[in-house]
């Protein structure tokens, strides 16, 4: 069996690169602690719009034929059991698994911020946000129908359509929303500092070079 040693000089310069992220994912903290309130107000949806509570005159579901032949609607739910009865993604979306009064199940992108609650929250009348109805194929998605049907027991009624009542709003969490872009900062800055401490270290003598440059290949045939 052959074992692979990493040469000294790339495990300090790593070490190095990692504190240089680390910082540079403490800078991007502070500055997402900044935005994400502007973030959050630039995701809100008015009343009455998708995605947006539910104001009295949107119309309130109990069939699938129901989501058919509304433009806009809503549904009324008690509790939150639909949170808990399957789900999955399709898209980037986590779509809920969701019955409705009739019986029949479907599909929903749901805004949670948006739920509006008579009573208590988890087992009082709920009225979800406004939705409308999004023409997709579910059912070529596997891998989403083995998870919003994980147990077997609750199949989707229809498949050819999901209902979307989140529209332009909804928001991730901060810490979701500060990771994101931290992550992606801590990558790049990790990268670019292991090859600068790298290549520094190799200009002044006390690293090998990984890739000589041409100028020293050059010198070395010369003195060959």
């Amino acid at each position: 069996m052959r074992i692979y040693r990493m040469r000294f000089d790339m495990w300090l310069c790593l070490l190095l690169a990692f504190g240089v992220a680390w910082l540079a994912g403490k800078g991007v903290d502070r500055v997402t602690e900044q935005t994400y309130e502007s973030y959050s107000e630039s995701r809100q949806v008015a009343d009455g719009v998708v995605g947006g509570v539910a104001t009295d005159d949107i119309y309130r579901i109990t069939c699938i034929d129901d989501i058919r032949s509304h433009e806009l609607f809503t549904l009324e739910t008690e509790g939150i059991s639909y949170r808990n009865e399957g789900g999955g993604y399709f898209g980037g979306r986590f779509l809920d698994s969701v019955e409705l009064p009739s019986g029949e199940r479907v599909a929903m992108f749901i805004n949670n911020e948006n739920v509006v609650s008579d009573g208590d929250y988890f087992t009082g009348m709920n009225t979800l946000p406004v939705g409308r109805l999004v023409e997709a194929d579910l059912a070529a998605d596997e891998s989403f129908m083995n998870q919003i049907n994980y147990d077997g027991s609750r199949p989707l009624t229809a498949t050819d359509f999901y209902v979307d009542m989140v529209g332009e709003g909804g928001r991730v969490s901060k810490e979701s929303y500060q990771e994101g872009y931290k992550t992606w900062v801590q990558i790049i800055v990790g990268c670019i500092a292991f090859g600068v401490i790298h290549n520094l270290g190799a200009r002044i003598g006390i690293f090998p070079y990984i890739i000589v440059p041409k100028r020293l290949r050059r010198k070395k045939n010369e003195w060959d």
